[in-house]
């Protein structure tokens, strides 16, 4: 496996080695060894997601402000685009963040760990979408910011308004959201 950092440290992309032939392909999609050398030591996943959304279709930003949940996220079919949001805010990143192609085709991850907003678009007709967690849901302490803050402006790639649901088009701005220390 591959570790990449990004533009915020504590935000990694994890690239596998795959090993294809006429067959088919294998690859190791997680190793816990190589994971912990590289995020923080003390991760413990609990919580394996799995969802399936259509072309267009806008999931985000979500966090939990108790119970806050790292997520090591992967597409399983299709394509999407996986932002993190830094909203730490004794974080000399607080604000910023990150996007990055996750496809079936790349099969590449994305750990966004606890204290960051995480959100994503899907870019295929259909993705289905795989992650882990480091802490159980608990709806009571989701929260949301607005996938189209103006003061992130997040660069999200369509020129057309997303598919959201009721709870994404209520999100707050960063602004007025609840955030870490």
């Amino acid at each position: 496996m591959n570790v990449i950092s990004t533009e915020i440290p504590d935000v990694l992309i994890i690239e596998p080695r795959v090993f294809g032939d006429e067959r088919g392909f294998f690859f190791e999609s997680f190793n816990e060894k190589v994971f912990l050398d590289k995020a923080d030591n003390s991760v413990r996943f609990v919580q394996d997601n799995h969802s399936r959304s259509c072309r267009n279709v806008l999931r985000g930003l979500h966090y939990q402000i108790q119970q806050p949940q790292g997520k090591l996220v992967r597409a399983v079919v299709g394509t999407i685009y996986d932002v993190a949001v830094d909203i730490r805010r004794s974080s000399p990143t607080f604000g910023m963040w990150v996007g990055y192609e996750l496809s079936a085709e790349n099969k590449r991850q994305l750990w966004v760990p606890a204290g960051f907003a995480h959100g994503f678009l899907v870019l295929s007709d259909v993705a289905e979408v795989l992650y882990k967690t480091t802490d159980y849901y608990a709806p009571q302490y989701e929260r949301c910011i607005v996938w189209n803050d103006p003061d992130l402006a997040i660069a999200w790639p369509t020129d057309e308004p997303p598919i959201l649901s009721t709870k994404d088009q209520a999100g707050s701005l960063l602004t007025a959201a609840e955030v870490f220390a």
